[in-house]
């Protein structure tokens, strides 16, 4: 038996839930909450599989609510059962440890079988909300990888395509007239702005970004 928490400051939305959900075999609403409060106090009390969790409640979110139960109550597995198909709250309920993003216009069956599939260690997003995320986290990559570019200089950028080349401190500082200590110290710029530990990462980053065709 899967126990539930519901947690909605509607009261309409929280009778809907537990009348559908109640009608699974499998199911059983332990508790509701209208608040974040509420929510956090009735968790401990019941320690339920699953919370479902509206992110919009009076007071603290409910983005909170799921940071909270993270840390507090692990075992807790939260599923943000919202309208909202904001990319960043779906980021940071992510962020915050909940183990699915559904959206309220799902169908019964939908909603029951993210339930399930969040009681068994899975994350669960419905194709809009993954395909949103998918996008949002590559805007995220390419602006990361864009702000880290936009720091190297040109002198540096042709060091890194060097050593993206394999080329070793001496024979950077021959194709580019500069001294061995030189080129070392530029490598030890680079590795530093761009957060690697070494040549191999260097390397690799360069060539995973493309570096000869930003030359």
């Amino acid at each position: 038996m899967i126990r539930l928490l519901i947690v909605d400051d509607h009261e309409v939305v929280r009778l809907g839930l537990r009348t559908l959900l109640e009608n699974e075999p499998d199911l059983q609403v332990a508790a509701e909450a209208a608040n974040a409060e509420e929510a956090l106090i009735q968790a401990a009390h019941y320690l339920p599989d699953v919370a479902i969790l509206d992110i919009q409640l009076p007071g603290r979110s409910g983005l909170e609510v799921c940071r909270d139960l993270r840390q507090k109550f692990p075992q807790i597995r939260a599923v943000m059962l919202t309208s909202s198909v904001n990319e960043n709250f779906i980021l940071e309920a992510l962020r915050a440890g909940a183990a699915g993003y559904v959206l309220k216009q799902v169908g019964s069956d939908e909603l029951v079988r993210a339930i399930r599939a969040a009681h068994n260690g899975e994350l669960v997003l419905d194709p809009k909300t993954a395909a949103r995320v998918v996008a949002r986290l590559n805007d995220l990559q390419n602006k990361a990888e864009s702000d880290a570019f936009r720091d190297i200089s040109l002198r540096e950028m042709d060091v890194l395509n060097l050593v993206a080349r394999g080329q070793n401190n001496r024979e950077i500082g021959q194709a580019l007239h500069l001294s061995e200590i030189t080129a070392r110290n530029y490598v030890t710029a680079l590795l530093e702005k761009l957060h690697l530990r070494n040549r191999v990462e260097l390397a690799a980053y360069a060539i995973r970004n493309h570096i000869e065709e930003r030359m």
